[in-house]
């Protein structure tokens, strides 16, 4: 499967842009908001009252000019501030104010409709996301991910404000425009006017054209660096080890220099794109300005005309500067938008059946029926494996590196459906219950506890988020990591940091162990919970894990064989298959693989206390500075 941010996230074409708009189309007209519908009608109507109020405008521009040639200064002069030029202005700019505040006002009433479908796409989203298989977001990359989501939601609020509050009162006015400039003078100037807009959006449309693939490969190096940049942060400890700033810093600047490159080119073909939409404008001004001059010298219009032609092609010039605006910002958008749809368009490799039912777990049996499963289909990772965690018993698993260990407890989540097999719980195939009931009615500490950056309350209460506070102290108190908590200067409000990097290894496993307390489930999957751990930390951590599984049924995926040793039954898995079953005595009497795999433990953890012994004996005997001067 390609990355998720390669083939998953590229937009599929041009042809899919109306498709795209008909997605979006019922988050603007919301069946279920009537009230957001009323407020869509409401903007329409201020909207058509605002553009026959911006007609108005040359007209009022044209009377008031024509008043202040001589031969109109008698008319209506009663007193200094009631003479017909003076009324004009005012009326100008009465007209003016009004037509600012209908446009402001259905920008206020349409606000909450951009941001429904904002809310909505993005939550949708979010939500899909969290359907997606295990195996999309290993391939997916954390950066360029949110990227392609930020820009969607924005290209969606973009395209709804455009859309509505842009393209359709340009298409208006562009009407409102053609029939008082086809009646107030000729049709000469009616063909002026149409020869500088079609040239003018001609022009436009293939610019904007030309802009599309630099803003793809601008989009694609923001991803790339925001990807680099996040995957850096978050292995920043790696990046100390290893003494790699240089390099990580590196990586980033290429990322960047290639993102400046691209974004050079989108605003200097920005500057080429108005520069010749004003040559086209100015050429089409001048014509109908010039038409107006002659016709003055002739005697066929007056001055007032003059201005208002002038009046009408600059205010023309605003919806048709729109124009540009609006093809280029739908199109890019629509890149923005396309991008957003492809990740909700990824289907989920497992999903519910139709009428699944949820999980009704009476002894919380578990059986691994001759499952088989594969990553790659050239690759096989368990084969005809079959066991049975009986109710209230306690199984492990053991075996070396890349056996499949973990592999049993993402196929036991369902985080992939087996390829053969089944598994079933209490006599019933998980494939044919809820996701959400199965996840309900198991818990797991794994061996990588990563913690949300929050507090250490909201990280234990994620098992069970209507629990009270004294549930949440309870379990800590379980978990054997209350009294740490309370040491704390805000106690079970201290924020965690970052995958909870603020706290050990053994403090995490606490916190996660104090999370599958307060969950509470019948069944408990421990996925090599004290492996990363030292010895002294591990052996508190497995007293409260003993506590934990005590009659729950358990399966551990073990590395440290000590950690199994009181387990009803151990599997031996090895290339994927169970080569080995029984008790600890049994499979130790048997002398096969875990006889030798203790043996090789028990050489390494004495080795280990021999070291140990040593240091502390040369500790102990080694004189103190002031011993060895005397």
């Amino acid at each position: 499967m390609a990355s998720a941010d390669q083939s998953t996230l590229q937009p599929s074409g041009q042809s899919e842009s109306l498709a795209t708009i008909k997605r979006l189309w019922p988050y603007l007209w919301p069946a279920e908001r009537p009230d957001l519908r009323r407020r869509v009608a409401i903007a329409l109507v201020l909207m058509l009252i605002g553009k026959v109020v911006t007609v108005l405008l040359p007209y009022v521009y044209k009377w008031t000019t024509d008043s202040l040639l001589p031969a109109h200064h008698a008319a209506v002069s009663y007193s200094p501030w009631l003479s017909l030029p003076v009324v004009l202005v005012v009326a100008y700019g009465v007209v003016r104010i009004l037509f600012n505040g209908l446009n402001q006002l259905r920008d206020a009433l349409f606000a909450s409709v951009g941001q429904y479908a904002v809310r909505g796409m993005g939550t949708r989203t979010f939500q899909h996301l969290h359907e997606l298989s295990l195996r999309f977001h290993l391939a997916r990359r954390t950066g360029g991910l949110s990227r392609v989501i930020e820009r969607g939601a924005q290209g969606i609020e973009t395209i709804v404000r455009i859309t509505i509050l842009v393209g359709a009162p340009t298409i208006i006015e562009f009407a409102f425009m053609s029939v008082i400039i086809a009646y107030q003078f000729d049709w000469t100037y009616l063909a002026v006017m149409a020869v500088t807009v079609w040239l003018y959006v001609w022009y436009s449309i293939y610019a904007s054209n030309l802009r599309i693939n630099i803003r793809r490969e601008m989009n694609e190096a923001d991803n790339d660096s925001m990807s680099k940049a996040v995957d850096s942060l978050l292995n920043y400890e790696t990046v100390k080890y290893f003494n790699a700033e240089a390099l990580e810093v590196g990586r980033y600047d290429r990322s960047m220099a290639r993102y400046a490159k691209a974004a050079t080119k989108t605003y200097t073909s920005l500057a080429w794109l108005n520069f010749g939409q004003a040559i086209i404008f100015t050429f089409g001004m001048i014509a109908c300005m010039g038409l107006s001059a002659e016709a003055i010298v002739a005697g066929r219009q007056t001055v007032g005309d003059f201005v208002m032609i002038n009046a009408l092609m600059m205010q023309l010039s605003i919806p048709l500067n729109f124009i540009g605006t609006l093809y280029r910002e739908i199109k890019q958008s629509l890149v923005d938008i396309e991008q957003m749809f492809s990740v909700i368009d990824v289907p989920a490799e497992v999903v519910d059946k139709p009428k699944a039912l949820d999980l009704h777990v009476s002894e919380a049996a578990v059986t691994f029926e001759n499952v088989s499963f594969s990553y790659d289909p050239e690759r096989q990772i368990l084969k005809d494996v079959s066991f049975t965690v009986p109710a209230g018993k306690t199984v492990a698993i053991v075996g070396p590196s890349g056996a499949g260990k973990s592999t049993i407890s993402r196929l036991l989540f369902r985080f992939y459906d087996v390829a053969s097999g089944r598994i079933v719980i209490d006599g019933q195939d998980i494939r044919d219950v809820r996701q959400a009931s199965l996840r309900r009615n198991i818990g797991m500490v794994p061996q990588d506890t990563v913690l949300f950056n929050d507090t250490i309350r909201y990280n234990i209460r994620y098992g069970r988020p209507d629990a009270s506070d004294e549930e949440v102290v309870e379990a800590a108190r379980l978990a054997q990591i209350a009294d740490f908590i309370e040491q704390l200067p805000q106690g079970y409000d201290t924020e965690v940091g970052e995958r909870g990097l603020k706290l050990s290894g053994g403090e995490k496993q606490r916190v996660a162990i104090a999370r599958t307390i307060l969950k509470a489930p019948p069944i408990l999957m421990l996925d090599e919970a004290t492996s990363a751990l030292d010895t002294h930390t591990e052996r508190e951590i497995q007293s409260a894990l003993d506590q934990v599984s005590k009659n729950r049924t358990t399966l551990v995926i073990a590395h440290r064989l000590s950690t199994v040793v009181a387990a009803d039954e151990i599997l031996v898995l090895e290339a994927g298959s169970v080569v080995e079953r029984g008790t600890h005595d049994a499979l130790l009497d048997a002398g096969g693989l875990y006889a030798s795999m203790w043996a090789r433990q028990r050489a390494v953890d004495e080795a280990r206390e021999r070291l140990m012994e040593t240091e502390a004996a040369d500790t102990y005997s080694a004189p103190s500075p002031k011993v060895a001067a005397e």
